[in-house]
């Protein structure tokens, strides 16, 4: 009960910093050396993405704590892998297009 609880929780802020990045375009949720060379032509695109990503993380999260508890399995942690792995690729490419690199 108690990883249903934690992973839920997590996932619903994660999520929740995901639409505020995304819907709000609150750039200044990602620290400021993520985004210091975007321009601001491509400020929408990149929160999107950003945004997005973070969701992906957020509903993996969610999944997890979900069908570890009903199944009783550790199989949930599959979900968690596949959208945290997936939620980073398309950060990680976001920042390449949109700031010219990582940091």
């Amino acid at each position: 009960m108690f990883e249903l609880i934690f992973l839920v929780l997590i996932g619903l802020f994660f999520s929740f910093v995901g639409w505020r990045i995304w819907k709000k375009e609150q750039i200044t949720l990602i620290h400021d050396y993520h985004y210091t060379k975007v321009v601001e032509k491509d400020k929408k695109p990149y929160t999107e993405k950003m945004g997005k990503a973070c969701i992906i993380m957020g509903c993996g999260m969610i999944l997890t704590g979900t069908v570890d508890f009903i199944t009783n399995t550790f199989y949930g942690w599959i979900f968690f892998g596949v959208c945290f792995i997936s939620g980073l690729i398309i950060m990680i490419f976001t920042q390449l297009k949109y700031n010219g690199g990582l940091f």
